[in-house]
């Protein structure tokens, strides 16, 4: 029901009728002086995209018709077209709510595909560097020898990787003790453990949307309570986020300030030391994902973000990473980055979990560490290629689409201009190429519904094969539905 707050939801508060008419004004739909339906489109554009979040309360009609310089009336016909469509609850007394038709909310389980022949740009995952790999294990096999005899129990770690990943810190730019380092069993650990030590039931965590869905899940599992924030194409409204902080003061703030996934923005230096200072004030952990942080393509690496941390305000930033986007996800090596105290209180919360790393994959992970810069120089190198192969094939097969290229990262995030994602998902599969729609990515379930991640993790051919068979699911060529009649690019959607 409208109006109603659950563990797991997002902590709403009212938009604001100023803020409103800010945002209405940056769409298309609406001009300095819309009609109800431009009006009623606008509100539905900024909800499907995440600007304005499910379950909060619009501004009264009198109030949203000051700012816009429009009639009361002209607002009062857009809430009702609004309502009628299912965008839209009232309840006397308590205002005018945001919601989506229960037909648009669907399942939050990812698609992890068999070995089925479909070219996946679902997941953004890169194969193994295959010689590296292959001389890493054959060293690991060598050193195993000597850990056979121990009872291979390292909660926090192997001793010489949790060094190595310290002085990886250093040399970018944040001095770092072993102490200070966590082994975890991939990034996704480090998170999940990271929100159940410090996060309580109810609390509330501020999260970046649309952002990584499994960290949506981790925040849900933990019975935390989301404030979204919107991340844009042009990135974080840092004024917007400090304002986030300072008003719901939340446990803690999950953050991709690096090549964030999926829209592959870099946060500014200014805004990183700006959020360390309001996180510090607000007694707020920060907890950053910088799984892709070392994916620069047309930029310097940046250092990691505790790095810009002010004196006194690096105590509360934990920095999770892995091996997974740089090297191989099928190696689950991750680590945490925090003060020497929490890294114990992580290490003992873990061992209900796993107990520990599995020492042979640890010994592999320092293997590739040692060999990170070749890695790393190829691995650039094709992802550049592979970029590029995608913006060519989405500028010919699907100009109609908008994107940027992102500075780094492994993916772009398209929007195809109206919200039809869900339905080309099973169009695009039956043309046998599997993509993940934005809806995974947003806080709120049918949001994005108009956005694409597509990964360019895949060799360049097979790119352009699936970047084909994604123009023939829209046009609904044969294949792309029953008959073929089915085309989400000319049927019209009614809200």
């Amino acid at each position: 029901m409208a109006g109603v707050r659950d563990v797991g939801t997002a902590d709403r508060a009212p938009v604001g009728a100023g803020a409103l008419a800010a945002l209405l004004a940056r769409t298309a739909a609406t001009g300095a002086r819309p009609g109800y339906r431009a009006l009623a489109d606008g509100v539905r554009a900024l909800l499907f995209d995440g600007r304005v979040p499910l379950r909060a309360r619009l501004p009264a009609e009198r109030e949203l018709a000051a700012a816009l310089g429009v009639s009361r009336a002209t607002v009062t016909a857009a809430y009702d077209l609004l309502r009628e469509g299912g965008y839209a609850h009232s309840r006397r007394g308590s205002g005018t709510w945001t919601a989506l038709p229960e037909g648009r909310r669907p399942s939050r389980l990812a698609a992890f595909p068999a070995d089925d022949g479909v070219l996946d740009l679902a997941l953004a995952a890169p194969h193994a560097p295959e010689s590296e790999l292959a001389e890493a294990y054959a060293e690991a096999g060598g050193a195993l020898a000597r850990h056979a005899a121990t009872s291979g129990y390292h909660p926090f770690g192997l001793p010489e990787l949790r060094a190595a990943l310290a002085e990886r810190f250093t040399h970018r730019g944040l001095p770092t003790i072993p102490e200070q380092i966590l082994v975890t069993t991939g990034a996704q650990q480090g998170v999940s453990l990271s929100l159940a030590l410090l996060g309580r039931q109810g609390d509330r965590a501020l999260v970046e949307n649309p952002t990584y869905p499994n960290a949506l899940d981790a925040v849900r599992r933990a019975g935390l309570r989301s404030v979204p924030v919107p991340v844009t194409e042009s990135g974080w409204d840092v004024a917007l986020v400090e304002s986030a902080l300072r008003r719901t003061a939340p446990r803690l703030a999950y953050l991709i300030p690096d090549f964030q996934n999926p829209t592959g923005c870099v946060m500014p230096y200014a805004d990183r030391v700006r959020l360390a200072r309001t996180a510090r004030a607000t007694g707020t952990w920060l907890l950053i994902d910088e799984t892709l942080a070392d994916l620069a393509l047309d930029v310097p690496a940046p250092p990691p973000f505790a790095a810009a941390a002010p004196a006194g305000c690096g105590e509360q930033i934990l920095t999770v990473g892995s091996l997974s986007k740089t090297h191989w996800g099928g190696l689950r090596v991750g680590w945490v980055r925090a003060g020497s105290r929490l890294i114990t209180e992580l290490a003992m919360a873990r061992v209900s979990a796993d107990l520990a790393t599995p020492v042979l994959d640890q010994l592999v992970a320092l293997g590739l560490l040692e060999r990170d810069a070749q890695v790393l120089r190829r691995r650039l190198s094709q992802l550049r290629a592979q970029r590029a192969a995608l913006a060519a094939a989405l500028t010919e097969r699907l100009p109609d689409w908008r994107w940027r290229l992102p500075p780094g990262g492994q993916c772009l995030w398209a929007d195809l201009g109206r919200p039809v994602v869900t339905a080309l998902t099973e169009a695009a599969l039956r043309q046998g190429v599997r993509i993940e729609g934005g809806t995974r990515f947003g806080v709120d379930p049918g949001t994005h519904e108009h956005r694409l991640r597509l990964p360019y993790t895949l060799p360049a051919p097979s790119i352009e094969t699936a970047v084909a068979r994604l123009a023939a699911a829209l046009d609904g060529e044969p294949g792309a539905g029953a008959g073929g009649a089915w085309s989400p690019r000319r049927r019209d959607w009614v809200a």
